[in-house]
Order: structure tokens, then sequence, then C-alpha cells
């Protein structure tokens, strides 16, 4: 894993969403089309605009996403297909194909369709963040490393729900879902490449846990460090804990 150390958001989200479209562009050169993951969340906004913002032949991309809250409606505005669908799959001319989490039917069936979807698609980039927890994905504490599944349901644990409400997405703690569908670890290490954003000094003591010690499932971000095309910008705030061998931007 490579780190890169941006003097702010704006910034880190220029040079995440840059090399993420310089790898797309490069995935369609060589092989006539681009199979990405494309993350949400606050930590994505600058990222995702500057993607936007790239020449790309859209109509050569698959998309697929991390994660979605099981029982939560499309329109709900802290939905992640709502999220997607308006920040990304509207400012953009129509993919190849399009996968979202459907968290409103059988949640073990969705899994299934997404497995037997994403198993025909190898994973050129993968735009991921993490959490405040430390998570990856919503694979929160202590995530399991070992599934080979590519999809599987998930608790999500209080630290993780408080951080949805504290981003605005919830009005209160009750009304965020405890269940979501998530992809799992090893099927987001499966990609060739991962773009990792993470501003904000909320990030910070994550950031520190996950990328200044060992690997630990407590803190499953920190996997990303055995990743070898894995690029991750930071800014100035989410690595003001963080020493060690790190790449000013």
């Amino acid at each position: 894993m490579n780190i890169h150390i941006a003097k702010s958001a704006a910034e880190l989200g220029k040079l995440a969403g840059s090399t993420a479209a310089r790898i797309i562009r490069q995935a369609i050169e060589h092989h006539g089309q681009a199979n990405i993951i494309l993350a949400t969340g606050a930590s994505q906004f600058e990222t995702i605009y500057q993607l936007i913002s790239e020449e790309i032949d859209w109509s050569k991309v698959v998309m697929f996403h991390l994660d979605e809250y099981i029982g939560l409606s499309s329109d709900n505005p802290a939905s992640f297909r709502k999220y997607l669908r308006e920040r990304f799959l509207s400012k953009v001319s129509p993919l190849k194909e399009v996968f979202l989490i459907d968290g409103e039917i059988d949640a073990a069936l969705e899994c299934d369709r997404l497995e037997e979807a994403i198993a025909n698609h190898p994973i050129d980039v993968a735009l991921v963040g993490i959490g405040e927890n430390g998570h990856l994905a919503f694979n929160d504490p202590p995530a399991d490393f070992d599934t080979a599944k590519p999809y599987i349901i998930v608790d999500l644990d209080e630290d993780c729900r408080k951080q949805q409400l504290g981003e605005g997405w919830f009005g209160s703690l009750e009304e965020v879902p405890r269940k979501a569908i998530s992809m799992s670890i090893k099927q987001i290490l499966m990609a060739k490449h991962i773009v990792c954003s993470v501003p904000d000094s909320r990030k910070a003591a994550a950031v520190q846990r996950c990328f200044g010690g060992s690997v630990s499932n407590l803190y499953p971000a920190s996997i990303l460090t055995e990743h070898p095309q894995c690029e991750c910008f930071l800014d100035t705030f989410s690595a003001a804990l963080l020493t060690g061998n790190s790449q000013h931007a």
C-alpha cells in the first residue's frame, strides 16, 4: 500500500479520482471494458466529484457497489442506491451495466444474485473508504477475514451506526438500520487496484490504528496494507496521528 497525504479534502478527491480514472481508462484500453466498485458516504464526495469530471467511455464500464442497508427504501436520504444514482449515475453517460444492492428484498437471495454477477466481472479498481471504527465496507470489527462469499449479511455495531447518525444521514440512532449487505473483505482484496479515500480529522484515530500497526480484524481496513496495488489518499487531518512512510501529494 502507498499512502499519499494531500493538503485538503478537495485535493485528496482530485488525486484519488484522477488515479481511479487512469486505471479505468487503462482497463478499457487493454480489455475493452472496466469493472469497478464504488463506495459511498461523506468520505467519497470529492473523489466521485473528480471521477465524473474525467474523460471516460462509461459505456464500457460495469459498476458494483460496496454495501447497502437492509430494509431501507431506495428513496430514503440515507440509501446508498439513492446516493449513487444522484451523485454518480445521473452525472455520467449510461454505463454498460450497473449492479446496485437491493436491501428491500430477501437479503440471502440478493447476496446470491450479486455473487453470480461479480464472478463474471473481475474487478479492475475498487474505490473504498474506512469507517471511524476502522471498518472496510460494512465489515465492522471483528471483521470476517476468511469468508469467500463475495457479499454477506452483517450486523452493524453501535460505533458504525453512530457514525451514520453523526454524518447527518439519519435523525436519530434508532432510525439507523442494524443490518446490511456488505461486500466481503476477501472480495474487496480481489480487486486488481484499490483507491482508498479517507479525509477528515474524525478518521485520524482509525487511520493510525489501521495503517500504523499490525494487521488485525479488530481494525478491518488494516488488511489494505497487504494489497500490492492499493493507493491510500489522506488529508493532513486524517493523517495527523500517523507516523512512518508516506508520500506528500
